[in-house]
């Protein structure tokens, strides 16, 4: 079994003799139309979707996420994993049925993104809009924050956020993959 961005011996609770396989994370890396997509699931679901340009730069991101986690590269098991969300990215319409493992976020976190998972397809919601909907009026920015923090791309949906003028602003994978979302999103 390979292990990726592991320090046993800074870290007792993952030597070799006592694993922790309640840490455990399994992750595959695959294409598709938005570029190299890495999905990763823990014992309750899909803990990250993370997107970008080469293996190296997922693997890292996802290390960054889950620091007290062991990664453990696992193609096979997550295949259906990533043939769903490439499905995904060529067809929105058709939805992203895949089991969330959301404890990685704060209270408040948590809460906009199961505000996120609520907007349909192609509908775009401003930030501010979003802090009225979870009942937090001038928390637009915390909006954004929360965005920023979501490791789980397309499986909650923070690429339907725009600014108050309707344009684009930032994205945690890249504006052009935000921007090919939306277009793929508003085609019938």
């Amino acid at each position: 079994m390979n292990l990726v961005n592991v320090n046993t011996s800074s870290r007792p609770e993952l030597s070799a003799k006592s694993p922790d396989t309640s840490t455990d994370i399994a992750y595959s890396i695959g294409d598709n139309a938005l570029g190299k997509i890495l999905v990763a699931r823990s014992a309750v679901g899909v803990c990250a979707i993370l997107i970008g340009s080469d293996d190296d730069e997922l693997t890292n991101d996802l290390a960054a996420c889950f620091p007290m986690s062991r990664l453990i590269p696992n193609e096979p098991r997550l295949r259906d994993d990533l043939d769903r969300v490439a499905r995904f990215v060529e067809r929105p319409d058709a939805g992203l049925d895949l089991p969330l493992d959301m404890r990685r976020g704060t209270p408040f976190q948590r809460r906009v993104w199961d505000a996120l998972r609520a907007i349909p397809c192609g509908t775009m919601v401003t930030y501010a809009a979003l802090a009225r909907r979870i009942g937090e009026p001038k928390a637009a920015r915390a909006i954004a924050t929360a965005c920023a923090a979501n490791a789980i791309a397309l499986g909650i949906p923070c690429h339907r956020v725009v600014r108050s003028n309707g344009t684009l602003s930032g994205y945690r994978w890249g504006i052009e993959r935000k921007r090919a979302l939306i277009d793929k999103e508003a085609r019938p």
